[in-house]
């Protein structure tokens, strides 16, 4: 939203007075908003499914199911989002995720029946699922250019810090209390770590301030042209028109089943090999510490290799950990399996954004995002349910991990073949 005129007010004069650009003041905004993100994650999820499958005796399918819907209601909204936020930014997107993520994780404690889990997380899903990603994404690509893929692995690191924390601190206060109890504790983090950054400090774009993107050097006077070249500005419309496009989203169709699926069930998955609730919730957070890694180090990718050699490679580990995880039956096999599998979600999360900002420039950044991401979250909507209902129809979850194989493959061919588009 535009910023008020008070509040404009005193963001000029900080920007004033920082020493460095106010895109890293934004940054930090985002990081500590990706950060609170991961309330509603399905790895946070996946430390809740053992206790509170037992105590109502629900299905993992059921279960599966808010996930999905929530990342359908996810699709539906993001279109429309897309192009609010061309309009008007970032900021109000991310408050409204926040809100939308912290306060019905906070009301899951009073859980009494199935009809009501599945409303708030399904809105706690939606969120995840469409408003983040585009309130995150969006001022990245909005405030950086040049370092934009530095900047998204930072924003990347800090999303993987806060999925190795939730899941850790809802793991810790299950074992002291219950998980009506961790569902409370997940949920005042959320709101406490997402809100009032981004209510205070964000806005819109540099030129709000009558700034620059960070890095971005301005025309020399007198040039029509700066001494890079100029960065694409593909509308909506064109860039639907393009095969790039086409193939990014097949790629983001056949991996995100696979980062969904396992991240929901690598847990229970775990469980049933007869390893331990800790040692589960200790490969999730493995999973999620490597992810953050990964995730950096994917910010450092050299500029002269091709962004579709970095989402192929994305693929390629994406299959190997499905092929680990189909062998793990002890700790060290079950970190390992996490391990990789957090590689490849790292660097998924870093270079996808950047591939579609890249391709076809900020111009119309939210708009394009948006179209994809009705298929990215229908796609994360059918990970868990195929996991779940391949799970109860066969008794384990190695037919869901041999698909996820095939998936993580054919994504890693559709991103060897993601050309940027030429006009």
């Amino acid at each position: 939203m535009p910023a008020s005129g008070t509040r404009l007010r005193l963001v000029q004069a900080l920007a004033a007075r920082l020493p460095f650009h106010y895109g890293w003041v934004i940054l930090a905004c985002v990081c500590l908003a990706g950060f609170s993100r991961q309330g509603s994650a399905v790895a946070t999820l996946s430390i809740f499914i053992e206790p509170m499958t037992r105590e109502f005796g629900w299905s993992r399918t059921a279960i599966s199911s808010a996930v999905s819907v929530g990342g359908v209601l996810g699709a539906i909204v993001a279109p429309s989002l897309g192009s609010f936020l061309d309009r008007n930014g970032a900021r109000a997107v991310l408050m409204l995720a926040v809100l939308l993520t912290g306060i019905p994780v906070l009301l899951l404690s009073f859980t009494e029946s199935f009809a009501y889990f599945f409303v708030l997380y399904c809105l706690g899903r939606m969120s995840f699922a469409g408003p983040y990603d585009l309130g995150i994404y969006g001022s990245i690509v909005n405030w950086f250019v040049r370092r934009r893929a530095f900047a998204t692995s930072i924003a990347t690191l800090a999303q993987m810090a806060g999925l190795v924390a939730m899941p850790l601190l809802a793991h810790a206060v299950i074992q002291a209390a219950d998980w009506r109890a961790a569902w409370v504790a997940i949920g005042v983090t959320v709101l406490v770590v997402g809100f009032l950054p981004t209510f205070l400090l964000h806005l819109r774009r540099p030129e709000d301030l009558g700034a620059r993107p960070e890095n971005e050097p301005a025309p020399a006077k007198g040039s029509a042209a700066s001494a890079h070249a100029p960065e694409p500005a593909y509308s909506r419309s064109e860039a639907l028109r393009t095969p790039a496009f086409w193939l990014l989203a097949l790629f983001t169709l056949c991996i995100y089943p696979v980062q969904a699926g396992i991240s929901l069930h690598q847990a229970p998955l775990l469980i049933e090999r007869g390893l331990s609730p800790a040692t589960a919730a200790g490969a999730v957070s493995t999973f999620a510490l490597m992810s953050a890694v990964s995730g950096f180090a994917f910010g450092f990718w050299p500029r002269r290799i091709p962004l579709r050699y970095a989402l192929m490679l994305v693929g390629l580990l994406l299959m190997a950990s499905c092929a680990l995880m189909g062998r793990a039956h002890a700790a060290p096999q079950a970190f390992g399996a996490a391990a990789v599998f957090g590689l490849g979600v790292g660097g998924l999360l870093t270079m996808l954004p950047i591939a579609w900002a890249e391709y076809f420039g900020r111009a119309s950044y939210g708009a394009i995002r948006g179209a994809a991401l009705t298929v990215q979250v229908v796609a994360q909507a059918s990970g868990p349910v195929l996991s779940g209902v391949l799970r109860d129809w066969t008794g384990s979850y190695a037919a869901s991990l041999a698909t996820f194989g095939a998936l993580a493959l054919a994504g890693a061919a559709a991103a060897l073949a993601a050309r940027p588009p030429s006009r």
